[in-house]
């Protein structure tokens, strides 16, 4: 009775958050996580298929790129070729648009983070936890509701981790094991993964190891075990060369433009122009990665970040009950070895089954572990273990005495994440894109001069502005001093030669005060409300005085030529 009652809630519950995240996206979710949410995805491909001005990052450009283009074209390119098919086909007439541009590739990702909770489904019998109460855990994690459906690599690492511990965790229902026959399977997505983040290593060594130790137990002979990892081996070679053909074919020719001169070429001079130089971007990322300078260039962090604020920030109470389960656990097994066992004359008070599964927590602390390395830990690096954790959390019911701190704690992160942690910015580019388009601005050409300072990194593509226009200039000035940012606007002020320019500075409000230094004056403002920069951080008092909404607003501001 009881029992079928909370099933029947975790249901309703887990619809409504499934809900709640589709809907999110569609609003559409305003918070901007990180550049590369858009500068590794959607930027390029709106680049590449829709032939709108962007701003291609290092990583695709350089003669050694650093990251796999069949990814972005499976996903962002898709949905930018579907848009765009629908505007030929006249189907839609402004097809292509800032909402668009922004939510059709997210809402691809949307659907694809169902996948975490189909493996959670799928794999929770297997490791002890109740199907339905986990699936509530995932989907009401602010991490899903907000990194799972943005257009992060992070994100597509954590699907096929799911994907891959699905593959593994081959237990019957019923307890007993069954017999693992994924193994092609496993080697495809081994190395996907692979191209997509090299770190998916770190992930898939237990998921691997656990495999391989189901493989040698249930297999009775040595020819079988064999065939089982040459089968692996094999799938991963041909998979591997499907990315390095693609990514060498995409980096050589550039993108689309050269294909219809390969076109005209043969089969043979083709093969031979991609052999000269063949491209394979996760050893360009490694190179890149491994060596410290570079990674100091995008930030270092104590090695204890990933353990001690990151798990924390994203899992909350969750990383902490892991935590306090690996101590109790590595002191049990301290308390096992021979000689601390004599010395504490075989005191077995220790029960075995008192803590759960231990494998999980390997799932969940052995990438951890390894990903703590490198200096630089920035959270979403740490995304796909969600999956090892709700587990685990689910197994021993031990999320349920701390239900209503976890709920806080998810509201509290998908209000700052998802709305406030630079929510102007998207907001503020779907308004210029409107003041660019409208009818007034076609029928009188003016140049247009976007000022960011002080915010991330501004997606070009959402401006939405063909590569051949040339009336628009987007100055990117990022955390500049007062000094060169004064002298910027003063120029761009006192440019005479150009009657019918317009010129915007795009600025938060925690930062208005110092362009009011610089001596120009704004006709027009526009406050963006709300909008919160980590970088500069809204002052207690002010926020406590009337004028709070400025300090957590993005301004868009006119400058006043005539004055």
């Amino acid at each position: 009775g009881a029992g079928a009652g909370t099933a029947m809630g975790a249901r309703g519950l887990w619809a409504l958050l499934a809900a709640l995240r589709a809907g999110w996206c569609l609003l559409p979710q305003a918070g901007y996580l990180h550049p590369d949410e858009f500068f590794q995805s959607p930027e390029v491909m709106a680049g590449d298929i829709l032939n709108l001005q962007v701003f291609y990052p290092w990583e695709f450009l350089s003669s050694s790129p650093c990251r796999t283009v069949v990814f972005p074209l499976m996903t962002s390119g898709v949905t930018y070729w579907v848009i765009k098919s629908l505007q030929q086909l006249d189907i839609c007439s402004s097809c292509i648009n800032s909402y668009t541009l922004l939510v059709s590739p997210r809402l691809l990702f949307t659907i694809f983070s169902f996948i975490l909770d189909y493996s959670v489904y799928r794999v929770a019998p297997s490791w002890g936890a109740d199907p339905w109460k986990a699936l509530v855990l995932v989907a009401g994690s602010y991490v899903t509701l907000v990194f799972y459906t943005r257009t992060f690599t992070n994100t597509l690492e954590g699907l096929l981790f799911a994907l891959l511990m699905v593959l593994v965790s081959s237990k019957k229902s019923d307890g007993s094991l069954a017999e693992p026959t994924s193994s092609p399977l496993i080697g495809v997505l081994t190395t996907a993964g692979f191209f997509n983040r090299p770190t998916f290593l770190a992930f898939a060594l237990m998921p691997l190891l656990y495999w391989a130790g189901l493989i040698v137990d249930s297999q009775k002979s040595i020819k079988r075990v064999i065939n089982h990892f040459l089968k692996l081996v094999l799938c991963a070679c041909f998979t591997a060369i499907v990315f390095i053909m693609a990514d060498t074919f995409y980096f050589t020719s550039v993108g689309l433009d050269n294909l219809y001169s390969i076109k005209n070429s043969s089969l043979f001079d083709v093969i031979g122009q991609l052999n000269e130089k063949m491209i394979v971007t996760p050893v360009n990322f490694l190179s890149y990665n491994l060596n410290p300078h570079n990674l100091a260039l995008h930030g270092s962090h104590p090695r204890v970040t990933h353990f001690a604020v990151n798990g924390i920030m994203l899992f909350g109470i969750l990383h902490i009950l892991a935590i306090g389960a690996g101590f109790k656990m590595l002191k049990r097994y301290i308390h096992q070895l021979p000689w601390v066992k004599s010395y504490y004359h075989g005191s077995s008070g220790l029960s075995v089954h008192s803590e759960g599964n231990p494998t999980l927590l390997l799932f969940y602390f052995v990438p951890l572990a390894f990903l703590s390395l490198f200096s630089h830990q920035e959270p979403r690096f740490l995304i796909p273990l969600i999956l090892p954790l709700v587990l685990f959390s689910t197994s021993q019911n031990r999320a349920a005495r701390w239900k209503h701190i976890i709920t806080i704690f998810n509201i509290l992160g998908a209000l700052l994440f998802g709305c406030l942690h630079q929510g102007g910015l998207i907001p503020c580019l779907f308004h210029l894109e409107q003041l660019l388009h409208s009818p007034e601005s076609s029928n009188h050409p003016r140049h247009y001069t976007l000022l960011f300072a002080h915010t991330y990194m501004p997606p070009r593509s959402l401006l939405n502005i063909k590569k051949r226009d040339m009336h628009v200039d987007v100055i990117d000035m990022a955390g500049s001093e007062e000094e060169t940012l004064c002298q910027t606007v003063e120029q761009k002020a006192n440019n005479f030669s150009c009657n019918n320019c317009q010129v915007f500075v795009i600025i938060p409000g925690t930062v208005r005060a110092t362009i009011t230094k610089c001596g120009v004056s704004f006709k027009n403002e526009t406050l963006i409300f709300p909008h919160l920069s980590m970088e500069d951080p809204p002052q207690i008092p002010f926020l406590l005085s009337g004028n709070w909404r400025s300090q957590l607003g993005l301004y868009i501001l006119q400058l006043d030529r005539d004055q």
